[in-house]
């Protein structure tokens, strides 16, 4: 039998983990829980899949709100985006505020023979833009998406992520994506990365990965040895919705990230 390797680090989501997808405000405990890791000393990453706001700016804000975390503590996709995809031509889809960030990186959209269609999201894609992407990616462009999220929640609804939408297009043409974010290895390893400048003992093996994304946060993350602990703040409201495969990706399921931490109710429980 297995023995399971002490925790010594985690990596811990934002959106729906540390604050809610409706008004972007703290959930209950989370700041308490970063200020335990923080007196405690124990190693954190806050990787998010923001790609609204520049990563600065983000940043900006949650300190505002109450987290305490500094550089060596946060990771998103726009911090890593030239490596995958360094600025070239390419068909954008995302938010407004996206696709400003882009421009101002250097990218250049061409909706006729671009390098790339990188997808990002939003709560509006329609069926004329998954025609253009599919048409796109058949005339020689590779398919990039800044994250692969299962579900996208907004204004209480929750729609396709971009995870989900990068496997209807790679279906209907074949071909295969990249994934700048969550839950790429490359994500998770320059994640890991930033643990090991806490603490140059930590692998994945002894990291806790805290989400409210079952398929787009925590499959990648167990399939890499890392422990799971699946958050019910945000996407996923019971383990009900999603009974049928939550054993496969969580460890432990809990109410909140203070319930995971013990701060609170220290309401949770093991999977078996």
């Amino acid at each position: 039998m297995s023995v399971a390797k002490e925790v010594k680090g985690y990596m811990i989501d934002v959106q729906g983990t540390l604050i809610d997808d409706k008004q972007k405000r703290p959930i209950a405990g989370s700041v308490e829980a970063i200020a335990k890791l923080q007196k405690q000393e124990t190693p954190f990453v806050l990787v998010t899949n923001n790609t609204k706001q520049d990563s600065e700016k983000f940043k900006t804000y949650l300190h505002e709100l109450g987290y305490i975390f500094d550089d060596t503590q946060y990771l998103d996709p726009l911090m890593v985006l030239d490596t995958i995809l360094p600025p070239t031509s390419v068909a954008a889809y995302g938010t407004p505020e996206f696709l400003t960030l882009l421009k101002e990186r250097g990218y250049r959209f061409d909706f006729e023979s671009p390098k790339a269609v990188l997808v990002s999201i939003k709560a509006d894609f329609t069926n004329d833009e998954y025609a253009q992407m599919i048409e796109l990616i058949l005339g020689g462009a590779k398919l990039v998406g800044m994250h692969e999220t299962s579900i996208y929640a907004k204004n209480g609804r929750r729609y396709p992520g971009v995870g989900a939408i990068l496997k209807m297009i790679s279906f209907a043409t074949g071909c295969e994506f990249q994934v700048v974010g969550k839950p790429s290895v490359s994500f998770y390893t320059q994640a890991l990365e930033k643990l090991r400048t806490q603490d140059k003992s930590i692998s994945f093996e002894t990291v806790e990965m805290i989400s409210d994304d079952l398929k787009g946060d925590l499959s990648g993350a167990k399939a890499l040895g890392m422990k799971t602990s699946l958050v019910l703040s945000g996407k996923i409201s019971s383990i009900e919705e999603v009974k049928s495969i939550v054993k496969n990706s969580a460890d432990i399921v809990a109410k909140t990230i203070g319930d995971v931490l013990n701060i609170g109710s220290g309401d949770w429980h093991e999977l078996r």
